[in-house]
């Protein structure tokens, strides 16, 4: 049997070789300080192939003192194609600040960009981005966004989402939105349901008042 590698799975490949390997290199060393300063750290694992069950489950573990700490998305050995996101804490802390989170998933950008700047004016932040398998075909876009809840001073952000087939032009359309004062947040690459592949890049840039 052949197996052909599309330009999507190797770019995945990639990106979960480059993450295993810096949580490896991060995990090396530090760990004995940790334990002496009492600095443990809790995980919580969550993994649905339904994004409103993931919604449910990242704020009940939110409100059990958890925070975002990563997103990928991906076939996984039991459940298929899933959305895995890890939470952490400190169990020994007494003063836990609880955040609020909403999750974003969609095939089509101009749908994200507009529930994106809806959430951004709301008052929450870009945490993290993946993307994985829907049901309907091709690959949806899915973005986390974090509010801390009862912070007084809340940063709002203008989002600007770019979606495009060529390189080349991603290229332009991030340099034309730096130039505009847009910071570079994320970025993904997913099949789309008409073939070929999509390269989806977020910004945001601060709203002042």
């Amino acid at each position: 049997m052949t197996i052909v590698f599309t330009e999507v799975t190797t770019m995945r490949r990639l990106l979960v070789f480059v993450g295993l390997t810096l949580a490896m290199s991060a995990a090396v060393a530090p760990c004995a300080t940790a334990q002496e300063a009492g600095e443990v750290v809790e995980y919580r694992l969550l993994a649905t192939n339904k994004t409103s069950t993931m919604q449910k489950e990242m704020q009940e573990a939110a409100e059990a003192g958890y925070r975002f700490a990563g997103v990928m998305g991906g076939e996984t050995s039991f459940g298929g194609s899933e959305v895995v996101v890890v939470m952490s804490r400190n169990p020994e802390a007494t003063d836990l600040a609880i955040y609020d989170y909403r999750l974003l998933a969609t095939n089509k950008t101009s749908t994200m960009q507009e529930e994106l700047q809806e959430a951004g004016d709301a008052g929450y932040a870009y945490v993290g981005q993946t993307v994985f398998g829907s049901t309907f075909g091709g690959d949806e876009v899915v973005v986390i966004l974090e509010r801390g809840d009862g912070e007084s001073a809340i940063d709002l952000y203008e989002y600007r989402l770019l979606g495009t087939k060529k390189t080349a032009t991603m290229q332009k359309e991030l340099n034309e939105a730096g130039a505009a004062g847009f910071a570079f947040v994320g970025f993904t690459v997913s099949s789309t349901t008409f073939g070929g592949t999509e390269l989806v890049s977020i910004l945001r840039c601060p709203i002042v008042d």
